[in-house]
């Protein structure tokens, strides 16, 4: 397999995290995705992922797969063990419905291709895009603290072992703790991060600060 990735993404370090997990093993391609000229917004990258995002994973059989929720359900789909998901349909529901709250409704808001755009469009200057992501962070992750709180029952956000609504949580936390923002305000968010600091899979693949 191989996995177009930037080590600063935290959607790339979702996938990082479950290849992990799981004992797999990708090559690395890396993708710039910083600036007008980074390689994801180049033609070449553009016909390999027409959405000129990362991560993109190359499967054995070179059938290309985007999106991280979809490439984390292949892994646990190919390799079954350790299971990524819960072994109830409610439980399962709850794992994608965290995923989703910080896939689709918190980083859909963040990428550096919004940002390119704020400054295009409307004029924001570096302070004004980070008080934009400010603003998209403290607000999604008060709701999935919310969402966590709701029906927390294990050592974990839905069970008592990590699974893909961690390998979402945590990268998202990491971001939001670079931002400024003191976890402590999320307890369970803290609490479970705390955890998974502890697990090399999560702690190693992080996403890297900005330079």
């Amino acid at each position: 397999m191989k996995l177009y990735q930037n080590e600063i993404s935290s959607a790339t370090s979702r996938v990082r995290i479950a290849l992990a997990l799981k004992g797999l093993m990708a090559e690395a391609l890396p993708v710039t995705i910083l600036g007008e000229n980074s390689e994801s917004r180049q033609a070449g990258y553009g016909s390999i992922n027409p959405q000129g995002l990362v991560p993109a994973l190359l499967t054995d059989s070179g059938v290309l797969i985007t999106q991280s929720l979809a490439i984390v359900e292949y892994l646990d789909e190919i390799k079954p063990e350790p299971p990524l998901l819960p072994d109830t349909a409610e439980g399962r529901a709850q794992a994608r419905s965290i995923a989703l709250a910080i896939a689709a409704e918190i980083h859909a808001l963040l990428p550096p291709r919004i940002g390119l755009h704020l400054g295009k469009v409307f004029q924001a200057d570096a302070d004004a895009i980070t008080a934009w992501n400010r603003h998209w962070v403290g607000e999604g992750m008060a709701a999935v603290e919310a969402m966590i709180a709701g029906h927390r029952q294990g050592a974990f956000a839905v069970a008592d072992q990590p699974g893909i609504a961690e390998i979402f949580l945590f990268p998202q936390a990491i971001s939001a703790r670079r931002l400024g923002f003191d976890l402590a305000r999320w307890p369970n968010i803290a609490e479970i991060v705390a955890r998974l600091e502890a697990i090399p899979a999560f702690q190693e693949n992080a996403p890297a600060p900005r330079q």
